[in-house]
């Protein structure tokens, strides 16, 4: 059994202390035993579980591994911390805002053999792979993702790394791609923010991301990807699945901590992560100069 600590006790730090009291029957997860949570606020117990500190969390050995939940410029000093001390991390995208500290943290892990997992639940979505199944075999010869919604609390960072889950489906979908001119609008008395990054894919076909926010503006994911046979306007239906892509996400984590993952998908993954937060880093240098 691994005994777990959950950082942050937002949305997802909730989902996740619930699935590991419920994991799904006969999968890793159910090696998962959650021993308290950490928060900045002092609160009651969580569903049973009780606050702990993050020293203790460092120095007990009957914890193994931290869930990190909180917000994004925060994670890069959790993640150090708890490796440092020998646990095994699970941390919500994007696990830096920088591409070298992210190289620096995943060493670190590989240097003391531990397990750095970072989640990515919208690969794991129905709406993805109803998309993934639509595009594959077609030949893109250029498109647009235009994602809205509300504004962010501060702490989140750049809008190229807290949207990376929409540039990992671009990457996914259509292979590395190049970041060749990126824009940033903001107008920050109507809380208003635009980036519009352009890339390339390895064959030169051209791929607009844009990320939009502002009160009242609806989340949403628009799509316009011309390819060779077709055009596609709207995201394709998809059902609703069966499994939570939270309690997705736990079981491939906890698969890695039980070594039934092997080595060669763990390096796609990482290679994958990294790409995206280097391209994330440099739409972000684009939209500065």
């Amino acid at each position: 059994m691994f005994g777990v600590v959950v950082v942050g006790i937002g949305i997802a730090g909730r989902v996740r202390i619930r699935d590991m009291l419920t994991p799904l029957p006969g999968t890793p997860a159910e090696k998962l035993t959650v021993k308290g949570f950490i928060s900045r606020r002092s609160l009651d117990t969580q569903e049973g579980v009780s606050q702990i500190s993050a020293e203790e969390t460092v120095n007990r050995e009957d914890i193994h591994v931290v869930f990190i939940c909180t917000e994004n410029a925060s994670h890069e000093d959790s993640i150090r911390t708890f490796l440092q001390a020998g646990k095994h991390v699970c941390v919500e995208y994007p696990m830096t805002m920088n591409y070298k500290a992210a190289v620096e943290l995943w060493d670190l892990a590989e240097e003391k053999g531990l397990i750095l997992h970072e989640e990515h639940i919208e690969l794991l979505t129905e709406e993805y792979q109803a998309l993934k199944r639509e595009v594959e075999g077609k030949s893109l010869q250029d498109g647009t993702l235009h994602f809205t919604g509300g504004p962010l609390k501060r702490g989140f960072g750049f809008p190229s790394f807290t949207g990376i889950a929409r540039l990992t489906w671009l990457v996914e979908l259509f292979g590395e791609l190049s970041a060749t001119a990126a824009t940033m609008e903001e107008d920050t008395s109507n809380n208003y923010s635009k980036m519009t990054a352009k890339l390339l894919t390895s064959d030169n076909k051209p791929l607009t991301w844009i990320e939009e926010r502002r009160p009242g503006l609806p989340r949403a994911k628009n799509i316009n990807f011309h390819f060779d046979s077709c055009t596609m306007t709207q995201m394709p239906p998809a059902a609703r699945g069966t499994v939570g892509i939270f309690m997705q996400d736990m079981i491939n984590f906890s698969a890695k901590l039980a070594g039934q993952v092997s080595p060669e998908e763990v390096q796609r993954e990482k290679i994958r992560i990294l790409f995206c937060l280097k391209l994330a880093e440099k739409i972000q240098e684009l939209c500065q100069t």
